[in-house]
């Protein structure tokens, strides 16, 4: 039996293009032949899910405001009239569907955002076109939400997960970073009946070594470059 073909998973979109976590960069990421985009989701102060990774708007929009003090009305005010803004995660959801045969991958750092951003899945009845990343609380909160989702549980131990966490949680990917990653973790991940994901891979030999190593899908900023690496 062939192997599947590994996945290739834009990070923030296509950020060396456009500015991460926006559209256009989502859009880009899509156009460029990602199979999933990964996108970071916040909550407003009025608890609106949207595009950043920050907790700050300091880096991508000069405005040191921590973001779950702005409404959804006050982020409309960011940035430059008719330039790149802070989306909606409904917004990057319909972005995607665009586009078919991508996906978008919801990344959550912690479990607060893991509600909202169900809800603006299900609603849209985008269930089977998402994908969700992020540590153990934030995947456990979205499992209790949703039985059939697929997720990939970010990892940064050199060892599996115990059973009972794989149990409860059952990720279909262990997703370590990839200076973590060696064929000793993927076969063990692979016996156990998990996928490995691994992020985030931007050097053409940090590829190929990443698929030596026998991983399932890639993440990288540079989607482009990835999409050629997988094509030979």
């Amino acid at each position: 039996m062939s192997r599947p073909a590994v996945l290739a998973v834009a990070h923030r979109g296509d950020p060396y293009r456009f500015r991460e976590n926006t559209l256009r960069s989502v859009e880009s990421a899509a156009a460029a032949g990602a199979d999933a985009v990964e996108v970071d989701v916040r909550l407003t102060r009025d608890g609106v899910p949207v595009l950043l990774h920050d907790a700050t708007l300091e880096r991508l929009w000069g405005d040191p405001r921590p973001l779950d003090r702005l409404t959804l009305d006050e982020l409309a005010g960011i940035g430059e009239p008719g330039g790149p803004r802070i989306p909606t995660l409904t917004e990057a959801l319909k972005a995607v569907a665009e586009t078919p045969g991508t996906r978008l991958m919801i990344d959550l750092d912690e479990r607060g955002p893991a509600a909202a951003a169900y809800r603006a899945v299900a609603d849209l009845g985008a269930r089977p076109n998402v994908a969700w990343c992020g540590p153990t609380a934030a995947m456990l909160a979205v499992r209790e939400l949703d039985p059939e989702a697929e997720i990939a549980l970010t990892w940064r131990q050199p060892r599996l997960p115990g059973r009972t966490l794989l149990d409860d949680l059952r990720p279909r990917y262990l997703n370590p970073p990839f200076g973590m990653v060696e064929p000793r973790l993927v076969g063990a991940a692979h016996d156990a009946g998990l996928l490995v994901s691994t992020w985030t891979v931007d050097l053409r030999r940090t590829v190929r070594r990443m698929l030596l190593a026998g991983v399932d899908s890639l993440t990288s900023n540079r989607i482009g470059m990835l999409r050629r690496e997988l094509a030979g």
